[in-house]
């Protein structure tokens, strides 16, 4: 339930898994990537078998602890890696983080999402803010932002205060007045709150909040099961 009043001056709004699901999206990126391998450098995949990557990918981040944030470049450094091991020339994998980071960008929204979203960008102002690297303007909804700030921009990631308060600068409103809405209990909305935002919880098919011994000032102002459910109780229409 919506209390009373939460009346915020503008949004700050998460990406991945908020206004579509990530899972599917990196699936399909990753098979694109495969395929390139498969062609041009088969031996990685032989040698970088799922299990093996995520072992590699821990690697990267302790090898490079000042870019943990930033996901396209520990994707880049993994694939680099991979090609290197196999024996293979490892400037290539620019090749396949191209190919990998354009189908990231083939997103599908959640059921009511892009209406919603237009909804809510005729009533405030939005920005993105994510540890993501979607690209607004190749999904074609920049539109409705006034800007995006992600963790690779901004140098942290959610949920380091840092990008919070920077998002809230640039849209030119106290924090205790800007709404972030996303997922995710850590990253969002516990980062929120700690950054003195309001926060607003998409709980998806999570039955109740799962942060109940953190403070009352931590938890969220607004919870639905989906970003639809959220604008309509934010909105009230």
């Amino acid at each position: 339930m919506l209390p009373k009043p939460l009346r915020p001056a503008a949004i700050t709004l998460d990406l991945d898994d908020t206004l579509w699901p990530i899972g599917p999206t990196i699936r399909a990126a990753e098979a694109v990537a495969n395929a390139w391998f498969a062609e041009h450098a088969p031996a990685v995949l032989v040698q970088w078998p799922e299990a093996e990557r995520m072992r590699l990918r821990q690697q990267v981040v302790a090898a490079h602890p000042a870019q943990k944030h930033d996901l396209a470049f520990l994707r880049r450094m993994m694939f680099r890696a991979m090609l290197d091991a196999a024996g293979h020339d490892p400037a290539r994998a620019d090749e396949a983080f191209d190919l990998f980071i354009a189908e990231r960008q083939r997103v599908s929204l959640y059921p009511g999402a892009r209406e919603a979203l237009q909804r809510l960008a005729a009533r405030y102002p939005i920005a993105a803010v994510s540890n993501g690297n979607a690209d607004l303007q190749t999904i074609g909804l920049s539109a409705h932002f006034r800007f995006s700030l992600s963790a690779s921009d901004y140098g942290a990631a959610k949920p380091d205060p840092g990008i919070f308060l920077a998002a809230c600068a640039r849209l030119g409103h106290a924090p205790d007045t800007v709404l972030h809405i996303g997922d995710d209990p850590v990253t969002d909305v516990l980062g929120a709150r700690r950054a003195g935002l309001l926060a607003g919880w998409i709980q998806h098919d999570v039955a109740a909040w799962p942060h109940a011994e953190a403070h009352p000032a931590h938890q969220p102002d607004i919870s639905a099961k989906g970003f639809v459910d959220l604008v309509d109780a934010l909105l009230g229409d």
